[in-house]
C-alpha cells in the first residue's frame, strides 16, 4: 500500500471524502480503487504520523491554470493564487501548463 503524505494538517482531512492535487507519478500513477496510507509528514524522522487508510474514488487530470478558485479554496487555500505560490515552493520548476491529478478520496479507516 502506497503512502499519500501531507505536510500540513488540512481541514479537509476531517471530511468523509476529500480531494487533493498530486503530480502524476512516473513509476505508477494513482489509480481509482487503490487504497493508500494517509500520513502526516511522512519524511519526518520516524516515518511521520499515520492518519488512516483511504480509497481513491476519482482521479481527474487537470492543467494547473485550469484549477478553479473554488477548487483551490476547497483544497485549503485562500484562493488559486496562494495555491500556485505553494505549488511553486513545493515543486521547483513547475509551470502553469503542467498537469496534475485531482484525487478524490474516501476514508476507509481513520486513526
Amino acid at each position: 500500500m502506497r503512502i499519500l503524505g501531507f505536510s500540513k494538517r488540512w481541514a479537509k482531512l476531517e471530511q468523509k471524502e476529500f480531494s487533493t492535487f498530486r503530480l502524476p507519478r512516473r513509476d505508477q500513477d494513482w489509480a481509482v480503487g487503490e487504497q493508500v496510507q494517509v500520513v502526516f509528514q511522512p519524511r519526518r524522522k520516524g516515518g511521520g504520523e499515520f492518519l488512516g487508510e483511504a480509497e481513491i474514488i476519482n482521479n481527474k487530470s487537470k492543467v494547473i491554470r485550469e484549477i478553479s478558485e473554488e477548487e483551490a479554496i476547497t483544497d485549503g487555500f485562500a484562493n488559486a493564487f496562494y495555491m500556485w505560490l505553494w505549488l511553486k515552493t513545493a515543486h521547483k520548476g513547475i509551470s502553469m501548463e503542467d498537469t496534475m491529478n485531482k484525487l478524490t478520496l474516501s476514508w476507509v479507516r481513520r486513526v
